[in-house]
């Protein structure tokens, strides 16, 4: 159950810092691309730890899973941290700036997805709970999918074809 609680806590905090972080881009002229597809993100993932907490809540956590989720984190919080000010939860486009090539970015297009990723697979492995893992593996998939294509579009209006942030 701390598990659970300090994730939850952990995502109420992230949207907190994407909320301020997109009035702040939204305020130095950024726009929001794709944001019909963004109430299903926000569905999939809260079902996600609902669904966790349902199931999960007084079950046994394997150490091995929690330790990858754990090294998952730390790579979602230098994600968050090369982003800086630019990081939310939403796609957001700043016209006048450049993509981000550093931290993660200089090995993977889309580095906070692939975190994601994983941690819709993990953390249910870490409670036992794999029917969970692969539900919520496949609904990802299928929003990650009309999410990068929404992102690439939005991108391809202020940088060469083809470059992710």
């Amino acid at each position: 159950m701390v598990v659970l609680v300090a994730v939850t806590a952990q995502r109420l905090g992230e949207l907190v810092l994407a909320q301020r972080n997109t009035r702040r881009l939204l305020a130095r002229d950024a726009y929001e691309v794709g944001a019909s597809h963004y109430p299903f993100i926000v569905t999939l993932h809260a079902a996600w730890l609902a669904s966790l907490w349902w199931f999960g809540w007084d079950r046994p956590v394997s150490l091995s899973w929690l330790a990858v989720f754990v090294v998952l984190q730390l790579l979602r919080v230098w994600v968050i941290a090369t982003l800086g000010a630019r990081w939310t939860t939403r796609i957001i486009i700043l016209p006048d700036a450049p993509l981000v090539r550093r931290g993660p970015y200089r090995f993977i297009s889309h580095p906070n997805y692939a975190v994601v990723v994983a941690e819709i697979a993990v953390l249910p492995l870490a409670f036992g709970l794999v029917g969970l893992a692969v539900v919520f593996s496949i609904l990802n998939a299928l929003v990650l999918w009309v999410r990068i294509r929404a992102e690439g579009r939005g991108l391809s209006t202020i940088a060469p074809a083809g470059a992710q942030p």
